[in-house]
């Protein structure tokens, strides 16, 4: 309505921004790291082995904004027995994947997961 006065706080439509829904989300909250379909298999494959060995009872999986961790834990209420990591960060370097014990001692770190989850063929043993 042409006729009303401008209000000071009033916006024309020259004025206005359109801005992406999608774009908006991504710059304020970045996409968390996650795993992957098929990396998932692989560490589910051996968690199931280990599930049947009797050695391991949960997992927790967390996504965050700069890795993913798949943690095993061999009672649920305890610290976790291995981390599986996933960084991004570190790809171009020692690599993305990495396992970790109770401690937080890297016990593999390599660029496949494959290669780095072939430390759990060896009978890894819990020492108190």
């Amino acid at each position: 309505m042409t006729d009303q006065p401008d209000l000071p706080g009033d916006r024309s439509a020259q004025d206005t921004v359109v801005v992406s829904l999608t774009e908006y989300r991504q710059t304020r909250d970045p996409v968390p790291v996650t795993f992957h379909r098929r990396e998932l298999d692989a560490i589910l494959r051996i968690y199931g082995r280990m599930v049947g060995e009797g050695e391991w009872k949960d997992y927790a999986i967390d996504h965050m904004k700069d890795r993913a961790v798949f943690s095993i834990f061999k009672r649920s209420g305890e610290m976790p027995l291995y981390r599986i990591e996933k960084n991004p960060k570190l790809a171009g370097k020692q690599g993305a994947y990495s396992v970790l014990n109770t401690h937080g001692m890297i016990l593999k770190r390599g660029h496949e997961l494959p290669q780095v989850l072939k430390v759990f063929d060896k009978a890894l043993k819990l020492i108190d």
